[in-house]
């Protein structure tokens, strides 16, 4: 094939890859994250203790996980048919990107926030504040650097997933590289996507890195919080001693 030829080709898979990726990422993080924090805070001695809980949730996220994608997107064809009408082409294919995506990341947030430091936890239950508040003034900024990677690593492993659903019809750089490069024994067409997710790999991952960096040194972690806390604290014990 000339580059002619190969050059729309390239450039509508590469789109159907980003519109599958960009959209699975999406749902993923945002079911993804609430269910990692919740992990955490169901556990035993979490902020909302529930074992029943903890482990339910904790089982339906291993079994979405273990589960081979190219399985999990045969299983899901009856419900992805029931949302998008169709199991072929891109909008079918997001869908089993998405469900397969938000164990991955509840898993990744979930050793994420266990890494925050107890004693800011503490610190804010002292000054009375509520199980919200501690998700949102202490978990998720001091974790979010690390959330950052874990955004990374999901969209990476979507994209891998991404290719995979190309082989049943799913569009994209998975699917041009099985018709053209496997079935019609294009080798060079085949290596030249190979190289385009390469490409895109990395720089997606040292964008990732590059944002987590920037983030811990502008006080995404570290003491920084700790400050703001002992600050928030100061004014309260100024109005204790002037009551006396």
């Amino acid at each position: 094939m000339t580059w002619s030829e190969i050059q729309p080709l390239l450039s509508q898979a590469c789109s159907e890859t980003f519109s599958m990726v960009l959209w699975s990422t999406l749902i993923a993080v945002a079911l993804g994250l609430p269910l990692g924090i919740l992990l955490v805070l169901t556990e035993r001695g979490g902020l909302l203790q529930n074992v029943v809980a903890s482990k339910v949730i904790g089982q339906i996220v291993n079994v979405g996980r273990s589960m081979p994608f190219i399985i999990l997107m045969v299983a899901l064809m009856s419900f992805t048919r029931w949302v998008t009408g169709t199991t072929i082409g891109t909008a079918a294919a997001i869908v089993p990107l998405a469900i397969g995506g938000i164990p991955f990341f509840a898993r990744l947030v979930e050793t994420a926030v266990r890494e925050v430091d107890g004693g800011l936890v503490e610190a804010v239950q002292a000054m009375g504040g509520s199980s919200w508040t501690i998700v949102r003034r202490v978990l998720i900024p001091e974790s979010l650097p690390s959330l950052i990677a874990s955004t990374t690593t999901t969209i990476i492993a979507l994209i891998g997933y991404s290719a995979m659903a190309g082989t049943v019809g799913g569009g994209g750089l998975g699917d041009l590289a099985v018709r053209y490069g496997y079935q019609r024994f294009e080798t060079g067409l085949m290596w030249i996507t190979v190289g385009i997710l390469a490409v895109v790999i990395s720089l997606i991952q040292f964008a990732g890195d590059f944002a987590a960096r920037s983030l811990h040194g502008r006080g995404g972690s570290g003491p920084a919080p700790r400050l703001r806390l002992l600050k928030a604290k100061e004014p309260a014990a100024a109005d204790i001693t002037r009551v006396a």
